[in-house]
């Protein structure tokens, strides 16, 4: 199979250098091009595995302690509001988790379900984000995550 999430796991999708954090389990990077947001990031299982009901036992103890570690550090970083989280799991044979903060000043005054169209809003030219936040926001939170790793 030709898997998008694993030739960028690996580093072969010729995106920018949007991974975070990597571990035997996990792959946190920054959602990638078009942004809805500077730091928006994805949380992504290393292997083919469709949701947390096919976990295995390891994926499924590391998973909350691993989300809320990142989340904490995702918003100690961006000085959101919150971060809103939500997975679906409908593109590709992998769980990925949507990690969005939720500034204080949002796109299209996003709030809600309504932060997750900021991507599709973005790709359609309805908002800019800036590229030089989503870069120091990259860089900052793969310093942070290296010094801190999730447990």
């Amino acid at each position: 199979m030709d898997c998008g999430i694993c030739r960028t796991v690996a580093g072969e999708s010729g995106n920018r250098d949007e991974a975070i954090f990597d571990n035997g389990l996990w792959h946190v990077r920054h959602g990638g091009a078009p942004y809805g947001v500077p730091g928006w990031l994805m949380l992504i299982t290393k292997r083919h595995v469709p949701g947390p009901w096919a976990f295995s036992d390891e994926e499924a103890q590391s998973l909350g302690p691993t989300i809320r570690h990142v989340g904490q550090i995702l918003l100690e970083a961006t000085g959101a509001l919150r971060i809103y989280t939500a997975w679906m799991g409908e593109s590709w044979p992998h769980f990925h988790a949507h990690l969005v903060p939720r500034y204080a000043s949002m796109p299209k005054d996003a709030k809600a379900w309504g932060a997750f169209d900021l991507q599709r809003a973005a790709g359609a030219g309805e908002i800019q984000v800036d590229l030089a936040e989503v870069d120091r926001l990259t860089k900052l939170l793969r310093e942070r995550l290296a010094a801190s790793p999730p447990p």
